[in-house]
C-alpha cells in the first residue's frame, strides 16, 4: 500500500514538472499583454507556443526566449489585431488551456476533409485551371491555401464529395484527382518537379506549406522578375566560446513572421537557446542563439548560406504582393473557377490566396499582380470587380511605397555591429526579462 502511495506521488510530480506553467499579465505592461511560459524543455516546444498564439491572430510585438539546461522559459508580448492589449476572458482561458498542455503534443483529425497538396511551377492563370478540374470532378473546395515564392507554388487544398458532403475516398476518383490535377501542374515545362499527392490526415496547413516549399528548395531558385521589396536581411556568426551560432534578422515586420521564422528553424533540426525579438514601428530585429538537436553549432560556410537562405525565403514566402481582394458571397459549385477564370482572362496572376467557407458564406482573400509581377492598375482591377460583382469583390488595401536604396543600405551596415554588441548580454537580458534576476544598471 505505502508503495503504491509513494508511486502516486511520484507520477503527480513527473506530471507537475512536465505540465508548462502560464501565467498572463494585463498589468505589468501598458501596451501590451504578456504570456509567460515556463516547462520541461524538448525539441520544437517554442514553435507549438508561437503557434498557439499567432493561430489567434494574435500580434506578437517582443519576445524573450530561454531554454539553457533542460528547462524552457518564455515571455511574449502579445496585442489583438488592432494593436490593443487582450481583454476576452474566452481567449484568455483558451491560451492558458491550450499553453498548458503543448507538452504532450496534439492530434491531428481529419475534420471530414480531404486534404490536396500541390507543387509547382507557377503561371498566369494556374489556379483557374486547377479549381475548374476540381469543379469538373465535383469536389467542393472548403478550405484552402495558396502560397508563391520564386516561380514556385505550393497549396493545400481541403475538399469533400459534393454529392455526399463526405471526404473522397474512392480509390478510382483520388487516383483521378492525382492524375489531372499533375497533367495541369506540369503544363508544358514542368514535367519533372510538379508534385500531387492526397491526404486523409490535416496537419497545420501554414507549416505544411513552409514544408512543401523547402522540400522544392524554392530558396535555391531566383524570382523572373527582381521587384523593389523590402528584402530581409539575415546573418549568422558563431560564437565559437559558448559553442552557440547567432542569427540575426531585420525585416519589415507583419503579421506570424515570428512563427514562420521559428517554423523553419525547427524543421531544420535546430533548437533555439535565446532569443530576442522586438519590433518598432514596421520594423522587426530578432536574435537567435541556436545550434543543433546534436547540441553543435553550424560547422561550414555551405552550411551557414543555407541557413541564410532559408530564413530570407521563410519570411518572403508569406509577403504580401500585390493588390489584395476580398471576395465575401454565398458560396456555390464553380464559384472560385469561375472568379480565378476572370483573372486569368484579365491577366492577373495570384500570388497568394487564403480560401475559406463558413455557414455557406465564401471568404476568400486574393493577392494580385500582372503578369509579369508588377502592381496590377486600377483599370484592370475595376473591370474584374465589375464582372465578379462590386459587392462581392472589394479591394483592401494597395501595394506600400518601397523603401529606398540608401534606407535599405544603412539597415544593412548595422546588423554586424549589432551582432558583436549583443553577444555577451543576451542571456543576462533574457534572464531579467524572464524576471529571474534584477537589474543592476
Amino acid at each position: 500500500m505505502e508503495w503504491a502511495a509513494c508511486l502516486d506521488e511520484y507520477e503527480k510530480l513527473v506530471f507537475r514538472m512536465n505540465t508548462p506553467r502560464v501565467v498572463i499579465d494585463k498589468a505589468v505592461c501598458s501596451n501590451a499583454t504578456l504570456v509567460k511560459v515556463d516547462s520541461a524543455r524538448r525539441h520544437g516546444i517554442l514553435l507549438e507556443a508561437v503557434q498557439v498564439l499567432t493561430d489567434l491572430n494574435l500580434t506578437i510585438k517582443k519576445a524573450y526566449i530561454s531554454s539553457d539546461g533542460r528547462w524552457f522559459m518564455d515571455v511574449f508580448h502579445v496585442t489583438d489585431q488592432n494593436g490593443n492589449k487582450l481583454t476576452d476572458e474566452s481567449v484568455i482561458n483558451y491560451i492558458e488551456q491550450s499553453l498548458g498542455t503543448i507538452h504532450f503534443g496534439t492530434s491531428s483529425c481529419s475534420n471530414g476533409l480531404t486534404a490536396l497538396e500541390l507543387t509547382g511551377t507557377d503561371r498566369v492563370g494556374l489556379l483557374s485551371e486547377v479549381f475548374a478540374v476540381l469543379a469538373e470532378l465535383q469536389c467542393n473546395v472548403v478550405e484552402s491555401k495558396v502560397w508563391t515564392h520564386n516561380g514556385r507554388i505550393a497549396s493545400l487544398i481541403y475538399v469533400k464529395d459534393c454529392g455526399s458532403g463526405c471526404p473522397i475516398e474512392d480509390s478510382q476518383k483520388i487516383y483521378t484527382i492525382e492524375a489531372r490535377l499533375r497533367t495541369v501542374l506540369k503544363g508544358d515545362n514542368d514535367i519533372r518537379s510538379a508534385k500531387t499527392s492526397v491526404s486523409m490526415a490535416v496537419t497545420h496547413t501554414e507549416r505544411r506549406l513552409h514544408q512543401m516549399m523547402f522540400a522544392d528548395r524554392d530558396y535555391e531558385r531566383k524570382p523572373i522578375l527582381q521587384l523593389c521589396t523590402d528584402s530581409p536581411i539575415v546573418t549568422v556568426q558563431n560564437w565559437a566560446e559558448r559553442s552557440y551560432s547567432v542569427v540575426n534578422i531585420q525585416c519589415k515586420d507583419r503579421a506570424k513572421l515570428l512563427f514562420d521564422v521559428v517554423c523553419t528553424m525547427t524543421d531544420m533540426d535546430y533548437v533555439v537557446f535565446h532569443a530576442t525579438i522586438k519590433t518598432a514601428g514596421d520594423r522587426a530585429h530578432m536574435e537567435f542563439y541556436i545550434r543543433h538537436t546534436d547540441g553543435t553549432p553550424i560547422s561550414s560556410e555551405p552550411e551557414r548560406h543555407r541557413v541564410i537562405q532559408c530564413l530570407q525565403a521563410a519570411i518572403e514566402r508569406r509577403a504580401s504582393e500585390g493588390v489584395r481582394l476580398e471576395l465575401c458571397t454565398e458560396d456555390r459549385p464553380g464559384l472560385l473557377a469561375k472568379v480565378t477564370r476572370t483573372f486569368r482572362e484579365a491577366g492577373l496572376n495570384v500570388t497568394r490566396a487564403e480560401i475559406s467557407t463558413s455557414t455557406d458564406k465564401a471568404q476568400n482573400v486574393f493577392y494580385v499582380t500582372d503578369a509579369i509581377g508588377n502592381p496590377a492598375d486600377r483599370e484592370t482591377i475595376d473591370a474584374v470587380r465589375q464582372r465578379v460583382g462590386l459587392s462581392d469583390l472589394k479591394v483592401k488595401e494597395l501595394p506600400l511605397i518601397c523603401h529606398s536604396k540608401g534606407e535599405r543600405e544603412e539597415q544593412a551596415v548595422g546588423v554586424g555591429g549589432t551582432v558583436l554588441l549583443s553577444l555577451g548580454s543576451l542571456v543576462r537580458r533574457n534572464l531579467y526579462n524572464l524576471g529571474l534576476i534584477r537589474s543592476f544598471s
